[in-house]
């Protein structure tokens, strides 16, 4: 069994984590921390785990994560770089859930996440965890940066436009809109039910922390294509009154003639997690609840140059704590579905 540890399991992620885990049958949470609430039982803070994790939440300690064979961060910004140099040197891989080593350029980082980064030498050994872009790279990989929520939305749906060079980079749209849970654990006024039901709005339009982790992830995809230029993309998120799931919608003009219904099936046709759906489909949040499945339509309204790509996933899942053991299944040379073969919710 592979011997499993998660740094910060009270979020939202963390739990997550070992919902998925507890149902893998080839790896086994040891380790599960929390300065916080230390010494409480894993089920008195989640019931949903009651008679599954057995285990109580412990502080911090190199030494005894280090007797793991993989360790996930499940933490704020900030907190992994701070840990997993030590962690490394032992040999122990690293799945790193938030956004500490996504970008690579390191003064871009801390421009837009506000504090200096106390690993940057790190930074160029972390391998970015999509594995429908970079499967290869993470069979390798000692430290994993997952990609975000919102991130793993829009470049799966754009991935198959920029591979085939087919669209114009430099007038990108992306429309996205989240379940609160994506917000976190923590409390705060704007994520109240009263406040957040029965409404929805746009927030950070100005700009997200996610948009230079976009368009670094764009680029990387269309880096094949000579012509393709510098990426422009706006990128507006939303608040969705739902506990989980996102749904984004993008807009790309097309630069040349091609059936994006074909090219689309044919790029995710052995992909795992990624469910092109028929033509004139809808997806919707709830058909991935609970589940590490992206589903995706496309079409080109009125038959005219604009394409349309419609994307939903869960937040929780293939937008975090799924993707996150999907990477650990190819470390670890396991088949890649393992642990998360379970459908979606419904209703």
């Amino acid at each position: 069994m592979i011997k499993v540890g998660i740094v910060g399991a009270t979020g939202y992620t963390g739990v997550e984590l070992l919902r998925l885990l507890a149902g893998h049958p080839q790896a086994q949470v040891t380790v599960i921390t929390s300065r916080s609430e230390k010494g409480l039982p894993v089920a008195d803070l989640y019931p949903n785990l009651r008679g599954v994790i057995d285990l109580a939440f412990s502080a911090p300690d190199v030494d005894q994560l280090s007797e793991c064979d993989v360790v996930f961060f499940a933490t704020p910004h900030g907190v992994a770089q701070s840990m997993v140099a030590e962690i490394l040197q032992r040999g122990v891989k690293i799945i790193d859930l938030s956004a500490d080593f996504r970008i690579r350029d390191a003064d871009l980082w801390e421009s837009w996440y506000g504090q200096p980064h106390s690993a940057r030498d790190l930074i160029p050994q972390a391998v970015y965890g999509l594995p429908e872009v970079n499967r290869e790279a993470i069979k390798g990989a000692n430290l994993i940066a997952c990609p975000g929520c919102y991130p793993t939305s829009v470049q799966l749906g754009f991935l198959p436009l920029l591979e085939a060079d087919c669209i114009d980079v430099t007038d990108l749209i992306a429309n996205s809109a989240s379940g609160v849970s994506g917000a976190g654990r923590q409390a705060s006024i704007g994520t109240l039910h009263s406040e957040m039901s029965d409404s929805f709005k746009a927030y950070a339009s100005s700009g997200h922390r996610h948009h230079p982790e976009i368009v670094q992830g764009l680029g990387d995809i269309a880096a094949g294509n000579s012509d393709a230029g510098d990426i422009n993309l706006t990128f507006v998120p939303h608040l969705l009154p739902i506990n989980r799931g996102i749904h984004t919608t993008l807009y790309a003009n097309l630069t040349k003639e091609v059936d994006v219904q074909a090219l689309f099936e044919q790029r995710y046709q052995d992909e795992p997690f990624v469910d092109v759906l028929p033509a004139g489909s809808h997806p919707e949040t709830r058909s991935v609840r609970g589940s590490n499945v992206c589903r995706i339509a496309v079409c080109r309204p009125g038959g005219g140059n604009k394409v349309v790509v419609l994307v939903v996933e869960d937040n929780l899942t293939k937008g975090a704590s799924g993707q996150g053991i999907q990477c650990l299944n190819i470390i670890f040379g396991l088949p890649e579905n393992s642990g998360l073969t379970a459908p979606a919710l419904l209703p």
